[in-house]
């Protein structure tokens, strides 16, 4: 992996972390916690999204997924800690 691969990568896990923040509505978690929330959501993502069937392309395709994979993991954390 190059070097803007790797800019790249963390750019989408920020946005994606970022915005599944404004989607379930919560505090946030820092532009690192963004980060980290946004590259897990986008492994979870690809796996469902790869067990569903479903294929994405190009860089909105990858943020539309990580996103979504990073909402469900925020649902998921909220759900342990309700527990």
């Amino acid at each position: 992996m190059d070097i803007i691969s790797l800019i790249i990568f963390l750019a989408v896990g920020a946005l994606a972390g970022w915005l599944a923040g404004k989607i379930i509505k919560g505090r946030g978690f820092g532009v690192i916690g963004n980060i980290i929330v946004g590259i897990v959501g986008a492994v979870l993502g690809g796996f469902l999204f790869g067990v569903l069937g479903i294929t994405t392309g190009g860089l909105l395709g990858s943020i539309i997924m990580a996103t979504i994979g990073a909402v469900i993991l925020l649902f998921l954390i909220r759900l342990v800690k309700r527990a």
